[in-house]
């Protein structure tokens, strides 16, 4: 089952609710729970997934889908205090935090976005894409 809003506290509720406005937007997107978790897919293919407290983790992320297996690693590395390990997701996702009001949604609307068209079947994104 979903972690429905009213389960989480105003930060998360509103970062859910950002994230599902961002996700939403794009072409063809639809969300359905996976593993309880609210999960954004295009044609079938999962591209973000919102997760918060996961297992007693404490964190509030969005995981997206990278370019390729080097750029989480890298991205990790460079800013630890923005991207993280996903739980459960191999290599090719990352997370992102989406802890306390100072969180850059333009930057989190970009990275759905990107995590979007990876997944996104080719006649998407010959017809425009985003």
């Amino acid at each position: 089952m979903p972690q429905e809003p009213s389960r989480l506290n105003p930060d998360q509720d509103t970062a859910l609710a950002q994230v599902r406005a961002i996700a939403l937007e794009l072409p063809e997107a639809e969300e359905r729970p996976s593993h309880g978790q609210p999960t954004f897919f295009v044609a079938g293919k999962q591209f973000a997934q919102f997760r918060h407290d996961h297992h007693g983790d404490g964190r509030t992320i969005v995981a997206v889908k990278t370019a390729d297996d080097e750029e989480g690693p890298n991205l990790i590395e460079i800013a630890p205090e923005t991207y993280s390990k996903v739980a459960y997701f191999g290599v090719g996702w990352v997370g992102i935090s989406l802890a306390g009001p100072d969180t850059d949604w333009d930057f989190v609307g970009d990275r759905i976005a990107r995590s979007w068209e990876l997944a996104a079947p080719r006649r998407l994104l010959e017809a425009g894409g985003r």
